[in-house]
This record gives structure tokens, C-alpha cells and sequence, in this order.
């Protein structure tokens, strides 16, 4: 597996050269950043500047080709200014699953109030329910019913996160302190993830009902 320290070492050494003074914000997601990667994770890195041109983007990619495990590498590039005005219900999951390397991403937490938390809810929901109504009567696919388990696990958290104020990142604890059907909603990603048997049919109308009952509860 990769030593993410060492690899993050020789990726801010890079970005200083390229960018100098002008990186606001570097930080880790995903896997890495929750220290539960493995040896086929990618490296989720969040670089933010103090503004962004078509040209920086040339850049940030040639630095990228320039590292180690470049087939591993994704994230997100932004200027400050952008991610400073994003649609606030993005940015709930974005600042709580990000761990921060170098700079602070407090200034966004003015946007991430009440209604981008519930409005986060809505659309995470919305967008499983017409995600698995599709896969069930189309694709079919096993792969997709994976992906909209990972997304319900984020919303799960965020309907946490409305009811209590505490953000919990990790999915082994989050299921200890919700709800027995979110309980199952979550303990069936984590068994997924791990490489479990899916039962199709079983699993995406569990994961219909939850989501058509969310759909109606948050307004």
C-alpha cells in the first residue's frame, strides 16, 4: 500500500514549485484521508487556489503526471472565490469529509447551516431513489446498487449530522448510534464494501422504500 505520508511530501513539494504561494488549501478525502485505505484506493486530493485558470489546470496536470501512482490519482481543483460560493449543500460533505494538510476550509462553514443540511438530505435521496428505480428496471448492475449504498451512507451521515450536530466520519461507528433501518442501510455498504454477496432484488427495494420515506420527510 502506498505511504500516503511520504507520497503527500513529494505531491506538496511539487504543487510549491508549480504554484507557490498561491495554494490556499491542500487536503485528502475518501479512504486516504480516513485512514482506511487499501492497496487499490485512490488518492482523493483536494487542492484549492487562490484562483483558477485553464492554464493552472495544464499545470496541476502536468505536476500530476510528475508523481508516483498516477493512475490512482483524482480529487478536486478549485479557486477559492468557487468553492467560497458553492451550492452550500455540497459543501457539507465536502468540509466534514476532509482532512486538512495544509490551510483551513473554516471560512465555509457560514454556508453550511440548517437548510444546506437538510437541502443535502433531499437531493442525496432524490438522487438514490431515481438512481435505483432506473438500475432495477434497466442496467441492472450490481456495481451501480454498490455506488448508491456508498451515497446513502454519505446522506446517513448528514441525517445524523441534522439531528445531533456531530458529524461522525466512519461507518463502523455511525451504525452504532442511528436508527435500525438506517442501521441495516449502512451495515449492508460496509458488507458491500468488503466484497458480500448482493442480493439484488433484496437490496434495492430496502434501499427504495428508505429513500421514497426520506423523500417525503424532508421539506
Amino acid at each position: 500500500m502506498i505511504e500516503i505520508t511520504t507520497w503527500m511530501h513529494g505531491f506538496l513539494k511539487a504543487i510549491n514549485e508549480a504554484f507557490g504561494d498561491r495554494v490556499w488549501f491542500v487536503g485528502l478525502q475518501g479512504s486516504y484521508g480516513r485512514g482506511e485505505a487499501r492497496d487499490t484506493s485512490d488518492i482523493d486530493v483536494v487542492v484549492i487556489l487562490d484562483k483558477l485558470s485553464a492554464s493552472d489546470i495544464q499545470a496541476y496536470n502536468a505536476v500530476l503526471d510528475s508523481l508516483p501512482h498516477r493512475e490512482l490519482i483524482c480529487g478536486f481543483l478549485s479557486g477559492k472565490n468557487e468553492i467560497l460560493n458553492w451550492e452550500p449543500s455540497d459543501l457539507f460533505q465536502f468540509y466534514y469529509d476532509t482532512t486538512p494538510i495544509r490551510g483551513s476550509l473554516d471560512e465555509l462553514l457560514t454556508a453550511i447551516d440548517e437548510a444546506a443540511v437538510n437541502r443535502a438530505i433531499k437531493i442525496g435521496v432524490c438522487n438514490i431513489y431515481h438512481g435505483c428505480v432506473h438500475n432495477m428496471l434497466h442496467e441492472k448492475s450490481e456495481d451501480i446498487l454498490r455506488g448508491l449504498y456508498k451515497s446513502a451512507s454519505f446522506v446517513i451521515q448528514a441525517i445524523y449530522f441534522r439531528k445531533t450536530g456531530k458529524y461522525i466520519r466512519y461507518q463502523n461507528e455511525l451504525s452504532t448510534f442511528v436508527s435500525s433501518e438506517e442501521r441495516a442501510i449502512i451495515d449492508t455498504f460496509i458488507e458491500l464494501k468488503s466484497g458480500g454477496t448482493v442480493d439484488f432484488e433484496s437490496m434495492s427495494e430496502s434501499l427504495f422504500v428508505w429513500c421514497k420515506k426520506w423523500i417525503q420527510k424532508i421539506k
